[in-house]
């Protein structure tokens, strides 16, 4: 199991069911790290997809039994259910997109940590959760330079559970 995502220098990950900020080459990564692999989301981080994002399989974990999704989207309602989908797909790469509940949930299981940490502070509604880097050990790490449509420096991260 993989946590992606990307913070602000404050930890900040969503504002209004949306990312704070429009970053292609953090979007380009996103895509690069995740296509080919499952993704588990709550309902408002699918949402914000605005639908299913292609060549990947999409899980959402939501409390939320009334509302419809897409064809092929599958739906759990328990962390239980995520780790016995783990179990029973172990040719699947689970690879967590958020929100904030559905990673505090699931933190104790998470294996491999993959974040982008944006050089600046946003306007948020919604943080990460404190995660404990010394249960960790960063792997690598490169940095990525503003450029004119990337206002802002990003790091990638990969962090593997020591």
């Amino acid at each position: 199991m993989i946590f992606v995502w990307a913070e602000d220098q404050q930890h900040g990950i969503g504002y209004q069911g949306t990312l704070p900020w429009h970053l292609p080459a953090d979007l380009a990564f996103f895509k690069k790290t995740t296509t080919g692999h499952t993704l588990v989301s709550g309902s408002r981080t699918f949402a914000s997809y605005k639908k299913p994002l292609p060549n990947r399989k999409h899980v959402v974990l939501t409390n939320d039994c009334e509302t419809p999704y897409p064809d092929g989207v599958v739906v759990l309602h328990h962390v239980d259910e995520v780790l016995a989908y783990e179990r029973e797909h172990p040719d699947e790469t689970l690879m967590i997109s958020g929100g904030a509940q559905v990673f505090a949930s699931l933190l104790p299981y998470v294996k491999t940590l993959i974040r982008t940490r944006v050089a600046h502070t946003f306007k948020v509604d919604t943080v990460m959760p404190t995660i404990d880097y010394t249960q960790f050990e960063l792997v690598d790490s490169q940095v990525r330079a503003a450029d004119d449509r990337n206002p802002y420096e990003l790091t990638f991260e990969r962090w593997e559970r020591k």
